[in-house]
């Protein structure tokens, strides 16, 4: 019953156009006040402690490392590596974009900035070189969400961050510790790197196909001359994950430094950014580090009360006795994030849903770290489909195209994430190989 008038409530709540942040919260203050003994001086801790966290600070710092990125040149000269690359193939520029989305993908954690950043140079680009529109934009779109997998992902901190500090027991009894930021961003780099490739092929098949065009094949030496001018920003990506694994500094450090080190490139390497552009880029970063912690203090205070009624136990008990197994589950999974994807960002799905399936996964016997990459994978597909994916809206400001008609451009690609998504959820290997490699 506790369950219900709560989801209810938000559902209501939300249904009137409320910010999901307020709505989390007010579903929240409303219980405690009219339906529980829960004290609401605890309720007030509990607003505290949400946001009194070391690897929250993770995230206002990736957030401007990869604002200091789009705007400061490293990601023209990611794509001109990227061009002499692979640009000599069939859809050589579709390919080199996929390429250029996930080398800036692994450097911001962010899927919509990896949208702006390659999109803004690359789709102006394939369509002065004789590329279809939706072609050009449907590769953008979907290749811009890696960002939501390979490290240092903004999405994989929050799921860390949602799940912290939850009681969880496997399927013997036993208690399953949470995943750590820094499994999760070593477990989203073969998922991530494979998912690049899948998209690269159907990429490659469409432009053979249709017969797209293709760019002449570059010499070794001007590769060489692309990676040189391109090594300050690809050497962000060793020294994040790099310094992570070797114990060199945490994840919330890196991020710090990250930032620091982004400044530095863009301002004193690469000069495309000039110190007078500084304030204007702090203002936006601050802007969307204060929207995203708005969002995790009130899911923090959701996922209190969640806990309080003891919900998620009380489901996991539910979904044992009826027998569910794991593959049950986690198609059950699947279903309600993508339908939750029509809906909500990834950042609000993950923070509501992440302390309500996680107990249950830890149950069932699947992998903490495999949950967070699944969750992942699903942000992913949700960031390409209608009518909230955000890439959609992001890519359609730059290409002028309706979201119908980017609806149609992104479907070969989306099939091919929905492949990778059923591959991901059923081959837990594909996520836990390289963290169990390192660990051991």
């Amino acid at each position: 019953m506790s369950a219900l008038i709560i989801f209810s409530l938000l559902v209501l709540l939300m249904l009137t156009g409320m910010p999901i942040s307020i709505a989390l919260g007010l579903t929240v203050m409303s219980f405690f006040f009219f339906l529980s003994d829960v004290p609401m001086a605890s309720v007030g801790l509990k607003l505290f402690e949400g946001l009194n966290s070391f690897p929250i600070m993770a995230i206002p710092f990736f957030i401007l490392a990869g604002n200091f990125l789009t705007n400061g040149g490293a990601a023209k000269r990611m794509i001109h590596f990227a061009s002499t690359m692979v640009g000599h193939f069939y859809g050589g520029l579709g390919l080199a974009a996929v390429l250029a989305c996930a080398m800036f993908a692994a450097i911001s954690g962010s899927s919509v900035a990896t949208v702006v950043a390659v999109g803004t140079i690359m789709m102006p680009a394939m369509q002065a070189a004789g590329y279809p529109k939706k072609f050009s934009a449907g590769v953008i779109t979907t290749s811009g969400a890696l960002g939501i997998l390979f490290p240092p992902s903004i999405n994989l901190v929050i799921f860390s961050i949602a799940t912290t500090g939850m009681s969880a027991t496997g399927p013997t009894g036993e208690p399953v510790p949470t995943a750590s930021v820094g499994d999760l961003f070593i477990a989203g780099v073969v998922p991530g790197l494979v998912l690049a490739l899948l998209l690269g092929i159907t990429t490659w098949r469409r432009a053979k196909k249709f017969d797209y065009p293709r760019m002449v094949r570059a010499t070794w030496g001007e590769r060489w001359k692309a990676f040189r001018e391109a090594s300050w920003g690809l050497a962000l990506i060793v020294i994040v994950v790099g310094g992570i694994y070797t114990g060199m500094f945490t994840p919330t450090e890196a991020a710090a430094i990250a930032a620091v080190y982004s400044f530095a490139i863009s301002v004193f390497v690469y000069k495309d950014m000039k110190i007078v552009q500084v304030p204007a880029i702090l203002r936006n970063a601050a802007a969307m580090s204060s929207m995203l912690l708005y969002i995790i203090t009130n899911a923090v205070l959701f996922s209190f009360l969640l806990t309080s009624e003891q919900i998620p136990q009380a489901m996991a008990s539910w979904m044992t006795t009826q027998g569910f197994g794991v593959i049950v589950f986690l198609f059950l999974v699947n279903i309600i994030l993508l339908v939750a994807g029509n809906f909500m960002d990834p950042s609000a799905i993950v923070l509501i849903m992440a302390p309500i399936l996680y107990p249950m996964a830890c149950k069932l016997g699947v992998n903490p770290i495999h949950m967070g990459i699944l969750m992942a994978v699903n942000m992913e597909v949700g960031m390409c489909h209608p009518p909230v994916g955000l890439n959609l809206y992001v890519a359609s400001g730059i290409t002028k195209m309706g979201i119908s008609e980017l609806t149609v451009a992104v479907w070969p690609w989306l099939l091919t994430m929905i492949g990778f998504l059923i591959l991901t959820t059923y081959w837990p290997t594909l996520s836990l190989w390289l963290p169990h490699l390192l660990m051991h």
